[in-house]
């Protein structure tokens, strides 16, 4: 199952997957696969996510929680010198909703599993084989509906049994992370800082809570 949804790597013999070490960096292998499409159907996109969240439920390997990546936005919100352009009155605001979000999904006591962490469109190839998941350097354990608040909403409609309370909850704590890394001393993702500020400005308007592909088509469209 991870094999056809993520692909393998591999290292000239086809030898079994494994870790290499050059010039003091650590280095993995991964089997290329040609993108043919830009596009992916949501239908397609929730079914391969689905079976990705099956085949990760079968890998026991040590990883963080989803709230280690909350923990890092914080501190970044809490620190001045990390992000020095934040103003204060939405540093306290940003602190404030990182922390209730927080609070508000581990009360729910989801059950929790290995996931991507950042399911968005970005990482995901369309090949001849469908859709596959890229950029695995995320992975953390948590409930599904985390990954889900980084996909498209029509994608949502087709994964099955979702928790909508918690995706709602999970939705905006991802806008809250990602404002956080926007506002990160030395960020260099292109309008960064007018990204968010809109993730900002969409945390105080309130529900429905838009996904970031919705924001993103809103900026793009200025």
């Amino acid at each position: 199952m991870i094999r056809v949804v993520l692909g393998v790597h591999r290292h000239e013999d086809d030898s079994a997957p494994s870790t290499f070490t050059r010039d003091g960096f650590t280095v993995t292998l991964w089997t290329y696969y040609q993108p043919v499409t830009s596009h992916t159907s949501p239908v397609d996109y929730a079914k391969a996510l689905e079976r990705l969240h099956a085949g990760m439920r079968k890998v026991d390997v040590p990883s963080p929680r989803f709230t280690d990546r909350i923990a890092e936005a914080e501190d970044i919100v809490a620190n001045p010198r990390l992000s020095p352009e934040l103003a204060d009155a939405d540093r306290v605001f940003l602190s404030s909703r990182l922390t209730s979000l927080r609070r508000a999904v581990e009360d729910r006591g989801p059950v929790e599993q290995l996931l991507h962490g950042e399911p968005h469109p970005g990482n995901v190839l369309g090949t001849k084989y469908g859709p596959l998941f890229i950029d695995l350097e995320t992975c953390c354990r948590g409930p599904v509906e985390f990954d889900l608040a980084h996909v498209p909403e029509a994608v949502c409609e087709h994964y099955p049994n979702v928790d909508q309370g918690l995706l709602d909850e999970c939705r905006q704590l991802v806008l809250a992370m990602v404002a956080a890394w926007r506002w990160e001393l030395g960020d260099q993702l292109p309008n960064g800082r007018l990204f968010g500020e809109r993730l900002l400005r969409s945390l105080r308007e309130g529900p429905p809570w838009p996904t970031l592909d919705t924001i993103t088509r809103r900026l793009d469209g200025l």
